[in-house]
C-alpha cells in the first residue's frame, strides 16, 4: 500500500461499511458490530495489502463484497454453504430459519438455478413444482407454510448438488450429498469403492475426489491412468490403487485422515452423466480400558474403583461399566482427544461379574474386574482405612491393651496375696 492509499470494505445491498484503512491518518478500522454484529470477532484486515479475511463464515455471510481503493472498485461474490448429507431413501429438512413468515414474504427454493418450489404469502400461493429436471423431485417435496422450510422425502443421489433459498431479497445456500454406500472401517484396513462397472465402456473419463480434491482418474481415450497422491499434504501417498478394467479405488493403510465423503465422477462427451457418492469412516483402534482401585476411599464394606482410558477419538466413543449383560453407568466423548474416567463402588461380597468396555460403532475393548486383586479390606491394607476409622480402630485397641493390663496386676496382686496367707497359716503350726 501506498501513503496517500484509501481503503474499504463494504457489505451487501446495503453498501454497509465493515473495515477501512487510511495511511494519510495511520488508522486502521473494523467496524464489526454493524449489521446485528454478524461480523463480530470475525473480521481481520492484513495492513500491509488491505486483504480482508472472515473467520468462522456462516450463511449469513453470503453475499456481495465490495472493495474501494482510492477510486478503483473491486466486486466479490462470497457464496456459504450449510452443508447437509444423507444416506439413499433418507429423508432431509432445509431449515430457512425462519419462525413465521410475514405478510408480504415470498420464499422461492431453487436446486442448480431451477424454481422447484415457492410461496407467495401475499397471493397466498403456495406451489412445488415437483414435475420440472425430468421429475426428479415428483412426489418428494413438502413445503412447510408456517416457516418456508422446505423437506426432500425419499432422497436419490438425483438430488445431490446446491439448493438456495431466496427469501424476498436475502438469500442461503445449501449443498446436500446424498450418499450411495456408506464406509466404516479401522485404522491400517483397506477400503474399497466401487464404481459398479464391470468394464471400461461408454466411458471417457472417470474421476474419483475426495472432498471436492480430486485423486485419481482413468482417461479412457487417452489410455492414461494418473493417481494424484500427493495432494493434501500427501495423505494419500503410495495408498490409492486404481482398477484400470472398472475403475474401483482401493485406499489402502487408512488414518482418520482419510475419514470423509468421496465422489464418483463419470465423463463421456466433456459430460459428466452419472456420478456416486460414499462416506468413509475411519475410526482409531480402541485402547484397552484401565481399572485401579481407588484406595482414598475405601471402607470395610464397600471397594472403590476407576475405570479409565485415554482416546483419540475422532468419532464419538463411549465407557461403560457393566454388571453381567446390564449397563450400570457410561460416559461418552467425540473430541479429538481426551481423557476418560469413570468410578464405580463394589461390595466386597458382591459374586457379580463386573466389566468395563470402551466402545465405538464397529469395535470394543473390554477389561474385566477382578475382586479379589483390586478389592482389599481395610484388615488387608496399612494404606486403605480413612481417618475416622483408624482413630476407632486406634481406641478400641488401646482400651483392649489397658483392660488386658488390668487383669494381668489384678492377677499378680492375687497370687501375692494368696503366697502370704499361706505363709502365715505355716508359722502358726510350729511348737516352741
Amino acid at each position: 500500500m501506498k501513503d496517500d492509499d484509501v481503503i474499504q470494505w463494504r457489505f451487501g445491498d446495503e453498501n454497509t461499511l465493515i473495515a477501512e484503512i487510511n495511511l494519510t491518518a495511520d488508522r486502521i478500522t473494523v467496524y464489526d458490530d454493524v449489521l446485528d454484529g454478524r461480523f463480530r470477532d470475525r473480521l481481520k484486515l492484513d495492513n500491509q495489502t488491505g486483504s480482508l479475511t472472515i473467520t468462522n463464515i456462516r450463511t449469513e455471510h453470503a453475499g456481495v463484497y465490495k472493495l474501494l481503493i482510492n477510486s478503483e472498485i473491486k466486486r466479490f461474490r462470497l457464496n456459504v454453504y450449510g452443508l447437509r448429507s444423507v444416506m439413499e431413501r433418507d429423508p432431509v429438512s432445509l431449515n430457512s430459519d425462519l419462525t413465521e413468515t410475514k405478510d408480504k414474504d415470498v420464499i422461492q427454493w431453487r436446486f442448480e438455478n431451477t424454481l422447484i418450489a415457492e410461496i407467495n404469502v401475499t397471493a397466498d400461493r403456495i406451489t412445488v413444482y415437483d414435475d420440472v429436471l425430468d421429475g426428479r423431485f415428483r412426489d418428494r417435496l413438502k413445503l412447510d407454510n408456517q416457516t418456508g422450510s422446505l423437506t426432500i422425502t425419499n432422497t436419490t443421489t438425483e438430488h445431490t448438488g446446491e439448493y438456495k433459498l431466496q427469501i424476498n431479497r436475502v438469500s442461503k445456500s445449501f449443498s446436500l450429498t446424498v450418499f450411495d454406500e456408506v464406509k466404516s472401517e479401522m485404522e491400517g484396513d483397506s477400503v474399497s469403492l466401487n464404481s459398479d462397472l464391470t468394464e471400461m465402456k461408454d466411458v471417457d473419463v472417470i474421476q474419483w475426489r475426495f472432498e471436492n480434491t480430486v485423486i485419481a482418474e482413468i482417461n479412457v481415450t487417452a489410455d492414461r491412468i494418473t493417481v494424484y497422491d500427493d495432494v493434501l499434504d500427501g495423505r494419500f501417498r503410495d495408498r490409492l490403487k486404481l482398477d484400470n478394467q472398472t475403475g474401483s479405488l482401493t485406499i489402502t493403510n487408512t488414518t482418520t485422515e482419510h475419514d470423509g465423503y468421496y465422489k464418483l465422477l463419470k465423463f463421456s462427451a466433456g459430460f459428466s452423466f452419472s456420478s456416486k457418492a460414499f462416506r468413509v469412516s475411519v475410526y482409531a483402534r480402541l485402547p484397552v480400558p484401565v481399572i485401579i482401585s481407588n484406595s482414598s476411599h475405601c471402607s470395610s464394606s464397600s471397594c472403590s474403583l476407576v475405570c479409565s482410558s485415554v482416546v483419540n477419538v475422532g468419532h464419538h466413543v463411549t465407557l461403560s461399566w457393566y454388571a453381567g449383560i446390564s449397563v450400570l453407568s457410561s460416559i461418552s466423548a467425540s473430541d479429538l482427544s481426551i481423557s476418560l474416567s469413570l468410578p464405580l463402588e463394589v461390595e466386597y461380597q458382591d459374586k457379580n461379574t463386573y466389566s468395563c468396555v470402551l466402545n465405538n460403532p464397529i469395535s470394543n475393548q473390554t477389561t474385566h474386574l477382578d475382586i479379589n486383586t483390586l478389592c482389599h479390606t481395610c484388615a488387608d491394607s496399612v494404606h486403605c482405612c480413612g481417618p475416622t476409622e483408624a482413630v476407632i480402630r486406634l481406641v478400641l485397641s488401646a482400651l483392649v491393651g489397658m483392660a488386658t493390663v488390668i487383669i494381668v496386676v489384678y492377677e499378680i496382686r492375687s497370687r501375692r496375696a494368696e503366697g502370704d496367707q499361706a505363709h502365715i497359716h505355716t508359722s502358726g503350726s510350729i511348737e516352741i
